[in-house]
């Protein structure tokens, strides 16, 4: 299980650039998220700022609170399906909400960092609370095109 470390810090200059890409697609009541990148950290990355798109325009969110996840699973797939519930247990909990990721995968670890600010609901207008990620459609692999990617159902 993936858990946050409860350090915050201010970001420093090297905030990650966004370098994947992400979109929604449909799933009845519910809302698909899908991660594209160059690598598996890319596609986790891009997966968990179309997670927050889902709640808010990142583009909205200030990058200037760090938190740190780390976590371990047997495979890729649960490991994805850790940070994405992970990301979504902190928003709940702290109220907060990203706009930037960095991961790292070793093997059945990860570490990642999320960069973001709390809450504000006249600015950020959130739009739904996500209650978890599931298993339903949740993969994790390399594309025809060779790019990684990540996705799963999120309970809305």
């Amino acid at each position: 299980m993936i858990q946050d470390d409860g350090q915050r810090q201010e970001p420093s200059a090297g905030a990650p650039a966004l370098v994947g890409q992400w979109e929604h697609f449909p799933h009845r009541a519910d809302m698909g998220v899908r991660g594209h990148g160059t690598t598996l950290e890319e596609a986790f990355a891009s997966a968990a700022e179309g997670l927050t798109a889902v709640v808010v325009e990142p583009s909205d969110v200030e990058p200037i609170e760090k938190v740190d996840f780390t976590g371990s699973a047997s495979d890729p797939e649960l490991l994805f399906y850790d940070f994405m519930n992970s990301i979504v247990y902190e928003m709940a909990v702290s109220a907060r909400v990203f706009s930037r990721f960095r991961v790292r995968v070793e093997g059945n670890y990860l570490q990642a960092e999320a960069w973001g600010e709390r809450v504000d609901v006249a600015r950020h207008q959130p739009a739904v609370e996500i209650k978890g990620a599931t298993f339903t459609q949740l993969a994790v692999g390399r594309s025809d095109d060779g790019r990684w990617l990540a996705q799963c159902i999120l309970d809305i």
